[in-house]
This record gives C-alpha cells, sequence and structure tokens, in this order.
C-alpha cells in the first residue's frame, strides 16, 4: 500500500501536467478559430483593415495555417498591396502547395505589379491543379497576350469559353486574341507573296468589314482578275455588291458563279434573294425549290420561298411557307422569325382571317419589343463597359 501511495503522487502530478497543457492549447486553438471567423466575416462584408487585422493575429498565433495566410493574402489584393498580397499567397504555398486559388491570384498580383513571366508560372500551375478554371485559363491567355504570344493566348481562351462560354470578358479577349493571330497570319501572307491574289481577297474581306464598300469591290475585281476560275470570288462580290444595294451587278456576279460552281447553295440562294428584291419571282422561286430539295429544314429558305410566292399572288403558299419559317425557327428569336410573323399578319388580313392576323402581329410586336430591349440592354452594357474596359486593359 505504501508503494502505491508513493507512486501515485507523481502520476498524478504528471496527469494534471497533461491536462492543463491540453487545456492551454484547447484554449489557443479555440481563440485562432474565433480570429479566423472574425477576420473571414469581415472579408465577406468588405471590412479590409478589420480583415487583415484579424489574419494577421491569425497567422501570428498560427504560422503553420495555410488559409489564414491565404485569406490575409486575398485582403492585402484588394487593399493593392500586391506585394505584400504576393507575400501571403506564396506562403500559403509553401505551406499548402495544391490550395486552389492561392495560384490565380498570386498571378493576378504579379500581373498588376508588370511581372508577367511570374504572372505566367502562377496562372498555368493553377490550371494543372484545376483544370476547370476558366478564370485561370482566362487570365493566363491575358498575360499571354500582353507578352505578345497570340497563339498561345488563342489556345488558353479557347479553353476557358469551353468552361464558359458566355461570359463576355472571356469573348472579349478571345476575340482580340485570334483576331491578332489572324492579323499575323496575313502579315505573313504579305511577305511571303505580296503579289498573292489572296492579299487582294483579305484587303477585300477587311475593307467589308470597315464599310469601305468600294475599296471593297476594288480589291475583289484585282482577285478576280489574277485568279479568274477561282470559286468563291464572284460570289464575294456579289455579296458586296448586295450590300451597295447594287442588285444588277449582283446578280451578275451571282450568275458568274454558277457558272463555276453550279451546286453551290449559297449562290443560288444569294441570286434567289436578288430575283426576289428585282421582282424577279418565278426565278427566284425556282432557285428556292432546288435549295429546299437540299436543304428542307431551312428557316430563311422558307421565308425567302414565302416572299417569292407572295409576289405571284399565291396567298396560301406563302402562307405555308412563312408558317414553315416561324416552325424552324424554334424558340430562338431572329429577323427571320420576326419578319415571318409580320407578313403572315398582312396575308391573313388579305385572306380576310382577321383572328389569325391578330396573333400574328401580336406575337410580331411582342417579338419586336423584347428585341429593342435586348438592344438597348446591349448598348448600355457596351457603354459602361468601355471605361472598365480602358482601365483594365492590359
Amino acid at each position: 500500500m505504501q508503494f502505491v501511495s508513493l507512486r501515485r503522487g507523481p502520476v498524478l502530478a504528471l496527469c494534471l501536467m497533461v491536462l492543463l497543457a491540453v487545456a492551454s492549447l484547447a484554449a489557443q486553438e479555440g481563440q485562432l478559430e474565433k480570429t479566423f471567423r472574425s477576420g473571414t466575416e469581415a472579408l465577406r462584408n468588405g471590412q479590409l483593415d478589420e480583415a487583415a487585422e484579424n489574419f494577421s493575429k491569425a497567422v501570428a498565433m498560427s504560422p503553420a495555417f495555410a488559409q489564414a495566410h491565404y485569406n490575409l493574402g486575398l485582403v492585402r489584393f484588394q487593399q493593392g498591396q500586391f506585394d505584400e498580397a504576393i507575400a501571403s499567397l506564396n506562403r500559403s504555398l509553401t505551406l499548402q502547395p495544391r490550395l486552389r486559388g492561392a495560384n490565380l491570384f498570386l498571378g493576378i498580383a504579379h500581373y498588376r505589379n508588370n511581372d508577367f513571366d511570374k504572372a505566367s508560372i502562377a496562372f498555368t500551375r493553377e490550371t494543372q491543379l484545376d483544370p476547370k478554371s476558366a478564370d485561370a485559363y482566362m487570365w493566363l491567355g491575358v498575360v499571354q497576350l500582353t507578352q505578345g504570344n497570340a497563339t498561345g493566348a488563342v489556345v488558353s481562351l479557347d479553353k476557358a469559353s469551353a468552361l464558359r462560354p458566355k461570359d463576355p470578358d472571356i469573348l472579349y479577349h478571345r476575340g482580340r486574341a485570334h483576331m491578332l493571330v489572324s492579323m499575323d497570319t496575313y502579315e505573313e501572307m504579305y511577305a511571303v507573296a505580296p503579289d498573292s491574289w489572296r492579299v487582294h481577297q483579305v484587303l477585300s474581306q477587311s475593307y467589308v468589314e470597315a464599310g469601305r464598300l468600294d475599296e471593297a469591290v476594288t480589291e475583289c475585281q484585282k482577285a478576280i482578275a489574277a485568279k479568274p476560275k477561282e470559286t468563291g470570288l464572284h460570289q464575294a462580290l456579289a455579296d458586296v455588291y448586295l450590300k451597295k444595294n447594287d442588285l444588277a451587278q449582283a446578280e451578275i456576279e451571282y450568275q458568274k458563279e454558277l457558272e463555276m460552281n453550279p451546286r453551290s447553295l449559297a449562290t443560288i440562294y444569294g441570286l434567289a434573294v436578288v430575283s426576289i428584291d428585282r421582282s424577279k419571282p418565278e426565278v427566284a422561286a425556282e432557285l428556292l425549290s432546288q435549295v429546299l430539295q437540299r436543304e428542307p429544314g431551312s428557316a430563311n429558305v422558307h421565308y425567302q420561298l414565302g416572299r417569292a410566292e407572295a409576289q405571284l399572288g399565291n396567298t396560301n403558299d406563302a402562307i405555308r411557307n412563312f408558317s414553315a419559317a416561324v416552325s424552324e425557327s424554334g424558340e430562338a428569336d431572329s429577323e427571320t422569325l420576326r419578319q415571318s410573323y409580320f407578313q403572315l399578319s398582312q396575308l391573313y388580313r388579305r385572306a380576310r382571317k382577321p383572328e389569325e392576323s391578330k396573333a400574328a402581329l401580336d406575337s410580331f410586336l411582342r417579338l419586336k419589343e423584347q428585341a429593342d430591349a435586348r438592344g438597348q440592354q446591349k448598348l448600355q452594357d457596351k457603354l459602361k463597359r468601355a471605361p472598365e474596359a480602358q482601365e483594365n486593359a492590359p
């Protein structure tokens, strides 16, 4: 008994020390958790100074707490203190190398500091850790554009667009990358073969996009003169004439294209549209019937055939084709769908079907109102994004 009592004293003392140590550790962990949560709540509420203070305390209490370093880095980033953000984010990645999001913000911080090489490395790492991060691929593409690597940017931004197809920022940078690649390619083509007919073809296309239609005609004619048997060139020239509303010349060029390429649906369709506009509905109806045999589900072809039948006075056939255009358009709004409803409203009124006419007119007005609202919203968004794009442009 005496032996037991002699041993029990030190054992009890040791147990008491362990309990006190555990209690102290638990208290520290409780304080750390409370501090971290306070910092997180302040960050969510936009109280950056308070968030920075709490996360700084958290990393002081637990220097190996990767998430606290990461959050402190986010706060410093939002405060515009990019050097401090980089330090905190690097520390979080040293402690937890696979911490998702850390490389993304590290890359953006490097980008803001104009350190594009380090930014590229960070974004590349983020894409490796998170292959589904559209933001990482977008920022990688932005950096590649800044570095003059448009070809690499196309690859990155195509991946970003595949992950988030309707993001306007991704679409903007992606379009810019593809445009730069196209420009580089055309410059290479001009350097290799400055007298090639392809140079005139490209110049014609660029003039069309710029709305300089007379110059587009001149360059297209030069391309034809250099390569008279090349299919597609007369089609392109006819399209320019159609934009100029020079219907007689457009008709001539479409006919020349058909002589070389008689199965071209685009040319047959173009000639049909010109024929309608030149009051030749019989010609147009025959051409459009050929197109429908090969593409029976085309809303645009049914719409144009409806126009031809209306000119011919075939009201029922015109109604049938405009109705088919509506059906083939599905739920997607388009100019073809809206105009089909409008034409139906007029034809039903001519056929003395007031209820059908009113229903078609109501559909036209509803779709037009929606289209006008979307157009106005797009304009407002564009005006709103313009200053932001200039501010954030790489």
